[in-house]
């Protein structure tokens, strides 16, 4: 790995291309480096961990709204839609809004977290699509998505995008763009290009994840897909765009994140250096926000302990800075102390999670967040017990650079009415590599077949996971077989109202 330097250079330096932080990206992508078995891998583990929540999410409304407007630009040799047959073929960008959707809905697949956050399996939907659409095989789409999760997750352990109220899929753009840049076999010059082009275009503001959270918290990464896929297009037509994005005197970095006096430190791994970035990311045992994943398994655990929960006069989690001033009271929004809040809304509220989760003893996808759930007078009068504090220890944790030492979880502090204490605390999650039950190819199969149960066929379901498995060996012809189609039943009609498309 080399630790590359960013900042801001005045337009007389003139900066050379091979300077620049996307020049650098473009070249990793253009590489020809071998390919690592365990990457490979955990590769095939995330696209059926992206099928489990795409499927899930079939029927829910922001879902449907997304697929309604691929469904409105059929493409004869496209790419396919998750859940439907797939003979259907649309607009491989389109393809990338309604997946990316699909999977981000739920709030349920892989996650990184470093200086930001991420979720860099929404690279998948688009890169998938391309390559079903441009005819690439299972090796291409490997290496696509290698350099995807390379990149995503090595921008967000040198750039902190949220500090300055920027939305994270403004790491997502850029790696979409490298990812397709890998998969097709595009030159350093066309990639570089289009990473800044992804890179300009997709810079939005974190209130989508503030206050009332609405549906656009899943459109938005698809959003960054596709344009992604659209900026490589006019790219590969020799089209050019704003350079340079990050180091320019009124670029990214001098005008929307730290400004001119900021250094940035990206860590990228040499040319020809393998891709093993994915294997430093982790998925999601619980539809949840990922820094609510530990504090879940604790609140199951203290279920078994604490007999009567109307004998608890108080709760305290100490956690990371991240997780206070995100999910937690630290954030000062009062939506997340709600009962009438979205769905979407309650996902990013601990103190809701954590109540129900200690109350139920478990926690579910659908069932934790209906309205009937969250206005149950027991678990309301929990909630609003329960507040979040900053521990430097777990801030300190959360930011650690070795991957075996961060943690994303925190204490638990539980004040009982007759004075006495309990508290226990959590590193990371179950289903962490260092977790207790650490999710490998079994668990990954088992998340999807609970979650696809009913919804799909026992057939169709052995039929994606033997096709999956063998994704090294998929000709351009067997891309399709990634596709999940769900049961007759399934489908609901749905009536187009007033739009566009």
């Amino acid at each position: 790995m080399r630790n590359i330097t960013v900042k801001v250079h005045p337009s007389k330096s003139n900066l050379k291309k091979k300077d620049q932080l996307a020049w650098k990206i473009a070249e990793i992508s253009s590489d020809k480096a071998k390919l690592n078995k365990d990457a490979i891998e955990m590769v095939i583990n995330r696209i059926i961990d992206n099928a489990s929540v795409a499927i899930a999410s079939y029927n829910r409304k922001p879902v449907v709204s997304a697929r309604q407007m691929a469904l409105a630009h059929p493409r004869k040799n496209g790419a396919n839609v998750f859940g439907l047959n797939p003979k259907v073929k649309v607009d491989c960008e389109w393809a990338a809004w309604a997946n990316g959707t699909a999977v981000r809905e739920l709030d349920y697949h892989d996650t990184f977290l470093a200086a930001d956050y991420s979720h860099p399996g929404d690279n998948i939907p688009a890169i998938l699509a391309v390559a079903q659409q441009k005819g690439c095989n299972g090796l291409d789409l490997i290496r696509g998505i290698l350099t995807g999760y390379e990149v995503q997750v090595n921008l967000v352990k040198g750039i902190c995008l949220h500090e300055h109220k920027i939305d994270h899929i403004a790491h997502l753009g850029p790696s979409v763009a490298a990812g397709l840049g890998s998969l097709l076999k595009l030159n350093t010059e066309t990639i570089y290009q289009s990473v800044q082009q992804a890179l300009h275009t997709t810079i939005s503001t974190r209130q989508s994840r503030k206050g009332e959270i609405s549906s656009w918290k899943a459109f938005a990464p698809a959003h960054a897909g596709k344009l992604a896929v659209e900026a490589v297009d006019r790219c590969m037509r020799g089209e050019g765009a704003p350079s340079p994005i990050y180091e320019g005197e009124d670029s990214v970095i001098a005008y929307v994140l730290s400004g001119p006096g900021k250094k940035y430190i990206v860590p990228l791994p040499k040319v020809n250096e393998p891709k093993k970035a994915i294997l430093e990311t982790y998925t999601k045992e619980h539809s949840a926000e990922y820094q609510s994943q530990a504090l879940i398994d604790l609140a199951r655990s203290l279920n078994k302990k604490i007999k009567n929960l109307n004998n608890i006069k108080k709760i305290t989690i100490e956690t990371s800075h991240h997780t206070h001033y995100v999910i937690g009271t630290g954030a000062n929004d009062p939506q997340k102390m709600d009962p009438y809040a979205s769905r979407e809304t309650l996902d990013h509220s601990i103190m809701y999670i954590f109540a129900v989760a200690l109350e139920d003893g478990a926690w579910h996808h659908v069932k934790s967040y209906t309205p009937q759930r969250a206005r149950r007078k027991s678990t309301v009068q929990l909630w609003r017990k329960i507040a979040t504090k900053e521990n430097k220890k777990w801030t300190k944790k959360y930011h650690n650079r070795d991957p075996k030492k961060k943690c994303f979880g925190g204490k638990v502090i539980v004040k009982m009415k007759n004075g006495s204490t309990i508290s226990e605390e959590i590193n990371v999650a179950d289903a962490h590599p260092a977790g207790k039950r650490p999710f490998g190819r079994k668990e990954y199969i088992n998340k999807f077949k609970v979650l696809t149960d009913n919804i799909i066929s026992k057939k169709e379901s052995q039929r994606f996971l033997k096709c999956v498995q063998n994704l090294r060996k998929l000709k351009p012809k067997d891309l399709k077989g990634l596709n999940v189609e769900i049961l007759p039943k399934m489908r609901k009609r749905i009536k187009n109202g007033k739009s566009i498309f």
